[in-house]
């Protein structure tokens, strides 16, 4: 990694490890970190960044999606119009506006024209459940939804403005598609993104303009700015996708929109657009590299991020067998803006430890502190704290939960810190060693998830008297949640029931895979659950009964392959797929093995689609059809997002 300044080493006796290289972004603002103690002119916002790239490559393509290809002149005309009726509409700095859409150039254009009218996205996912997406429009009282008319279609009534961008296309139109003067500054909201939350509740992390351009300019020092082709996957409601899409666009890349298609097709989306850049969680790579032909492709990129959870050694062993390029092990908290340290991976490193998640990025301080808050000693463990310039605002109208995870930063003198909650330790070579967690958060396929708000929603059931979840990795490298209930007294509420439940409230990341219904949960010596005592399950499937059993040929075919996956003897006709604890990473395997088995291909949403042998081997064979019923298109998302889930 190239350096242009002076970097900070590890004090060797304390566990602070200073600011990596202080470099500019398009403004510095008022803070102590400066480029002798000099104000940088330049953009203090993302907006004006991408409008000056624009300016300076206007018949560059900008984004690919399908079969369209988007310059940076349509991309800015067209944004600019959009922003137009969005400021006409009353969009303003710090005014924020819900973003519910389909994977496509709209949604590109859409976040594009919040950010030129002066305002701040909230991003909300179109496959969450109806229930998670009043709450997240009601908590964040955004007075305005951006959407199309099939999504609009489907959500529940909201006291927001909803401004459909094709129902409204005349209008939208009919603006002018010159530049608008730039809105705002540094100080304001670019973005709020609802993260899990141990209160019971999401909570929204208000992440400021000067945050993002401190962290591109930090992401230029480590990753260079020499455009190339990223292939961007990642849905808008983790905040890594800012990097995928803003980042790129305000730099001259060429962005590939990965459509809602699901994993199997990234392979073929890296050969065709000879991506150089791709960002990927572990998980997502894994299900990758399982097939040898789909980690072949990995063979041209250029630069590999992989992170948003940890990175195993044994993937991470078998993708250098495939990556002659960069591979960069990042890490970071919502909290801090994206990624706040960074491990470039040498060519010919074998690890037999953790991975390394580095030294902490431009602009960033990383301290391990002990619970007094004193640093500790190098390479014993404490609480890692990150500092610096992206250290966002705070948790939207909770003053109360900001003021307990953002602290005054005594350590350096200036700014806050932020308490991530990880223990870690520093190496002697000054790079971090993530080690665990000092409480019930953890990461699944890239999405931070506090166990508190599965446990919290369990017992907001008439049914349930307390519930304790936990995450259990029975098979290597395939991380499952497991919920363990208690009911009330005289109650018969049931394991699926239960579920049903979560999944009308929860994403479907945030659904057990398994519920165990207990007369009572184990304690400790002094009363509290104990969560290592907890029994092991196994997915479990009904006992052969009659009338359960396979009818035909194809029926045999997908149930002893599920059966295969699961890891169990047999499969019912009638069982749900998810309900025996399948999980989104599995879906890809049975796909490749009933292409195998039948010699031809199938669509990954049809296997989220029809849960059940019987539906989909009906689908397989052509005898039935997909119900047409008034909740299709909800049902068509929900297998999308059930697709995209590991993304």
């Amino acid at each position: 990694m190239a350096h242009g300044g002076k970097r900070a080493d590890v004090d060797q006796t304390w566990g602070v490890l200073q600011e990596g290289n202080v470099v500019p972004s398009e403004t510095m603002f008022d803070s102590k970190i400066r480029v002798e103690g000099r104000t940088i002119p330049g953009c203090k916002t993302i907006a004006c960044s991408f409008e000056e790239q624009a300016a300076r490559t206007p018949d560059t393509i900008a984004l690919v999606f399908q079969d369209q290809r988007i310059t940076y002149r349509q991309l800015d005309e067209r944004s600019n119009q959009l922003a137009r009726y969005l400021r006409s509409l009353g969009v303003k700095p710090e005014t924020l506006v819900g973003v519910l859409m389909e994977r496509s150039e709209k949604l590109v254009i859409a976040l594009l024209a919040v950010l030129k009218a002066g305002g701040a996205y909230v991003p909300l996912d179109p496959g969450y459940p109806r229930e998670r997406i009043v709450f997240l429009v009601e908590d964040s009282q955004a007075p305005f939804i951006l959407t199309t008319q099939f999504i609009a279609a489907i959500v529940p009534t909201v006291a927001a403005r909803v401004v459909c961008v094709d129902g409204e296309a005349p209008a939208i139109a009919g603006q002018n598609a010159a530049p608008l003067a730039d809105a705002g500054s540094e100080e304001n909201l670019m973005y709020v993104i609802y993260t899990s939350g141990s209160t019971g509740k999401p909570k929204g992390v208000m992440v400021e303009h000067r945050n993002v351009l401190s962290f591109f300019a930090a992401m230029d020092e480590a990753l260079g700015k020499q455009p190339g082709t990223w292939l961007a996957v990642t849905s808008i409601s983790f905040d890594i996708s800012v990097l995928e899409l803003f980042w790129t666009l305000t730099r001259g890349f060429q962005v590939v929109l990965h459509g809602d298609e699901g994993a199997h097709t990234i392979p073929q989306e890296i050969l065709r657009h000879g991506i150089t850049h791709f960002q990927s969680t572990p998980s997502l790579a894994r299900m990758i590299a399982a097939d040898p032909r789909s980690l072949a492709a990995f063979g041209g990129v250029e630069n590999l991020l992989l992170g948003g959870e940890v990175l195993p050694v044994s993937l991470m062993n078998t993708l250098r067998s495939a990556i002659t390029g960069h591979v960069y092990n990042v890490y970071g908290p919502t909290e801090t803006t994206i990624w706040s340290t960074v491990y470039s991976i040498p060519q010919a490193a074998e690890f037999t430890t953790n991975i390394p998640i580095g030294k902490p990025l431009a602009n960033t301080r990383a301290y391990i502190l002990d619970s007094e808050l004193r640093p500790v000693a190098a390479g014993e463990s404490g609480e890692l704290y990150l500092s610096g310039e992206g250290v966002v605002r705070g948790y939207w109208a909770h003053p109360e939960w900001t003021s307990e995870r953002f602290i005054p930063d005594r350590i350096s003198g200036t700014g806050r810190m932020y308490r991530t909650g990880d223990v870690a330790r520093f190496l002697p070579d000054g790079n971090i060693e993530f080690l665990g967690r000092s409480d019930f958060q953890l990461k699944l396929r890239g999405f931070r998830i506090e166990l508190e708000e599965i446990e919290a929603t369990l017992e907001q059931h008439p049914a349930v008297r307390q519930a304790v979840v936990v995450a259990r990795e029975d098979r290597p490298g395939d991380q499952r949640l497991i919920g363990y209930v208690v009911l009330h007294d005289g109650n018969a509420a049931t394991a699926s029931s239960l579920r049903d439940m979560l999944a009308s409230r929860l994403p479907e990341y945030m659904v057990p895979s398994q519920i165990v219904l207990m007369d009572r949960l184990p304690l400790t010596a002094n009363g509290k659950i104990d969560r290592n005592g907890l029994p092991v399950v196994s997915i479990q499937s009904d006992a052969a009964v009659a009338g359960n059993e396979a009818r035909n040929e194809m029926e045999r075919t997908v149930a002893e392959t599920w059966a295969e996956i699961l890891g169990v003897e047999f499969v019912g006709l009638h069982q749900n797929f998810f309900d025996l604890g399948a999980t989104s990473l599995m879906v890809p395997e049975v796909q490749i093995e009933l292409q195998r088995k039948l010699g031809r291909e199938i669509p990954l949403t049809d296997l989220f689609e029809f849960h059940t042998v019987s539906s989909l081997a009906g689908h397989l064979s052509g005898e039935q059809l997909a119900s047409r019923t008034s909740d299709r298109a909800q049902r068509r998302l929900a297998a999308r997002n059930r697709s995209a889930a590991s993304l």
